[in-house]
């Protein structure tokens, strides 16, 4: 039953993004610090649970504009923030390193720019009341930033995101529960760290669940990728789908 329902999911994922956005999505361009962003809203009703839903490092693309359609199917509605900028939709690998690299360097920007966000989809009257954070690779790595700033979440939650912890920095302002969901042949986002994570958020006393796959690399969610696993894709969805359930009212 679990793969009939996820391979509708994936049935779904595939359409078209003009049909996918002309059922209840819609583009948002927004502005923070002088700055134009352009996001993206779906709410399946008013009042519906939120997810903040950060993208990786090639920006808001089709791939986060499908997965938000996904969570509003389930009932959930998303912004999925920009944190790169209008336009700013880096292809190159250089490019991409660019750009997040300068987010990495500059933590409060990173953080006033998901704020913003969050202000962006509250003034479009979702629930930032009653909202998960979630994030991809770089995305993960932007989510758990926001779990460390302190916002009281219901919860924060990683697909292939980074997991170090920067220096200066703890979790011991962490309001909401910490969901992992890793690769455990990820190369670039090593076992050591996830490790470590754990380690620190133990001690920390932070409630999280740390979940591995076997044979899943870096970015084992991306569909259409070599790097795609569909086993540890769609155990990871229907956890988070679980989460989403247990946090969210």
């Amino acid at each position: 039953m679990h793969r009939m329902i996820f391979a509708a999911l994936i049935t779904l994922f595939l359409q078209s993004p003009a049909a996918l956005a002309a059922a209840t999505g819609e583009t948002v361009t927004y502005d923070i610090d002088g700055q134009a962003y352009e996001g993206y809203y779906v709410s399946p009703a008013d009042n519906a649970p939120l997810v903040l839903l950060i993208h990786d490092w090639d920006g808001l693309t089709d791939y986060e504009v499908k997965r938000a359609h996904m969570l509003a199917d389930m009932g959930y509605a998303v912004f999925a923030a920009d944190l790169f900028g209008a336009g700013v939709r880096p292809t190159e690998v250089k490019d991409k390193r660019q750009h997040t690299g300068e987010l990495y360097k500059d933590r409060a920007k990173m953080r006033a720019l998901m704020n913003g966000a969050l202000d962006t989809a509250a003034a479009r009257g979702a629930d930032t009341g009653n909202a998960v954070a979630m994030g991809y690779c770089f995305g993960g790595a932007a989510v758990l930033e926001l779990a460390r700033s302190g916002l009281d979440l219901k919860g924060f939650a990683t697909f292939h995101g980074g997991l170090k912890t920067p220096d200066g920095q703890d979790y011991s302002k962490t309001r909401g529960e910490i969901l992992v969901m890793h690769g455990s042949a990820d190369t670039a986002i090593t076992m050591d760290q996830f490790a470590a994570l754990t380690n620190t958020l133990e001690q920390a006393g932070v409630k999280h669940q740390m979940v591995t796959y076997s044979g899943a690399p870096h970015a084992f969610t991306v569909i259409g990728s070599p790097r795609y696993r569909e086993d540890a894709d769609r155990k990871s969805w229907m956890l988070f789908g679980e989460f989403l359930k247990e946090k969210l009212r």
